[in-house]
């Protein structure tokens, strides 16, 4: 018998509106007991939590793990590996691997290749393609990737930019009740750009990325999913139309969620004057004002999820001419320090509404929801809210190292997690 006691931590789980410093005893991975104070039982592993967070498990639901196919990027293992230490018991993993996680030996392969990885303690939920090779010609086969455990639909790193194959998408996607997952960008508008099109793409000389061909996707696909009535999620939403669009299909009562990335809530395109590749990703980062309207949306409900886009590139690959470098930057590891950071520190989230959209929230819309209460499977994530820290990218846990945020002191960091029965602190 395995049992572990946390002791007086901060439990913070939005689902049940609780908030208040408690003992939880696990036994062999269930919860036990739930108490103000519990007396230690013999042979009994004690974790003092005093001063410290305990939420329920975060999960990073847009993670591009880059296996099979791509391992020089990342694995599962050294992907997984970085979820855990950046506080996450969950990752989605995005499709653009080689082969494409589109039919469901694929999807097989990452659920057992993630069960081996870490000793299983970080659960990786696999997104299938919504198209055969994510070529966005010819649907994938939808119920055998749902039933072989794909949790959503998305061509991720591309578009499904045929309208008659979204809405065909969408259509199978509401069968079998999970949603779609857009990348939201018309091709012929963005082909070529690099950076946020504006005042800076100007003076640089960089071909630029205009805002319309996220804008125009979304008000598309907005009039699809009314019309089938299906569930869609905006992917990493970039800018202040973009937001607003999601808002007025909402109040509508389109089935429409929206996730943001850390970096499209911190950077502006001006760090793009610096020529660091590590500043390029897809959308590109935009403007002050479009932060204002995402850091709005945040407040207001409008954006449902903060996730990563967690998109790992080696050294070689993105030390060359802007231009030529590949889109994205790893994430994973400065997801909590960056949110505290910019969203709890400034009074624009409480921490219950952060722990929201980084759990809560995301959870639901994957149906993978947790339930903190006593005969429950434990799954936890620890956080000091508190600590200051130092971003160093060189003993980041990903086997990439691609982050702009290198050297730029955080605020609050995950301290430890329990998941599938294994606890690591750090």
């Amino acid at each position: 018998m395995k049992r572990i006691l946390l002791q007086q931590g901060r439990l913070i789980d939005p689902s049940s509106n609780r908030d208040e410093i408690l003992d939880i005893l696990i036994t062999d991975g269930k919860i036990e007991s739930i108490k103000k104070t519990i007396t230690p039982p013999p042979q009994c592993e004690k974790i003092s939590l005093k001063g410290k967070i305990i939420t329920p498990g975060l999960i990073d639901i847009h993670v591009h793990l880059r296996e099979p196919g791509f391992e020089h990027k990342e694995t599962i293992e050294t992907g997984t590996r970085s979820a855990a230490y950046g506080g996450f018991t969950a990752v989605c993993c995005m499709p653009n691997t080689n082969p494409a996680i589109d039919d469901e030996s694929i999807v097989t392969f990452v659920k057992t290749q993630s069960q081996k990885a870490n000793n299983g303690i970080v659960d990786v939920f696999p997104v299938g393609a919504v198209s055969k090779k994510r070529e966005g010609k010819f649907l994938a086969p939808i119920a055998e990737l749902v039933q072989a455990g794909a949790i959503a639909l998305s061509d991720d790193g591309a578009p499904v930019f045929d309208a008659g194959l979204m809405r065909k998408a969408l259509e199978y996607a509401n069968m079998y009740n999970v949603p779609i997952f857009q990348h939201c960008e018309i091709p012929e508008l963005a082909h070529g750009g690099v950076m946020n099109e504006g005042i800076v793409s100007t003076e640089l000389g960089l071909q630029g990325i205009p805002s319309i061909a996220e804008e125009i996707m979304i008000a598309r696909d907005l009039i699809l999913a009314e019309y089938t009535g299906s569930r869609y999620h905006v992917c990493h939403m970039s800018t202040a139309y973009a937001v607003e669009l999601v808002r007025q299909g909402k109040m509508k009562g389109i089935k429409v969620t929206s996730e943001v990335t850390p970096h499209h809530f911190t950077l502006t395109d001006e760090i793009v004057r610096s020529y660091d590749t590590n500043t390029k990703m897809n959308p590109p980062l935009r403007t002050k004002k479009d932060i204002e309207a995402i850091k709005e949306g945040l407040r207001d409900g409008t954006i449902d999820v903060i996730a990563t886009d967690h998109a790992p590139h080696s050294l070689d690959e993105k030390e060359v001419d802007y231009n030529q470098a590949p889109f994205g930057i790893v994430g994973l590891e400065t997801a909590i320090g960056l949110s505290i950071l910019e969203l709890v520190e400034t009074e624009i989230l409480s921490l219950s509404q952060l722990i929201e959209k980084l759990c809560t929230n995301p959870r639901r819309i994957i149906g993978r929801e947790i339930h903190i209460a006593e005969g429950e499977i434990a799954n936890f994530t620890f956080l000091d809210r508190d600590i200051s820290w130092k971003v160093e990218k060189s003993i980041f846990k990903s086997k990439s190292k691609n982050s702009p945020f290198d050297g730029m002191t955080l605020k609050g960091k995950a301290v430890g997690i329990f998941n599938n029965n294994q606890l690591l602190m750090y």
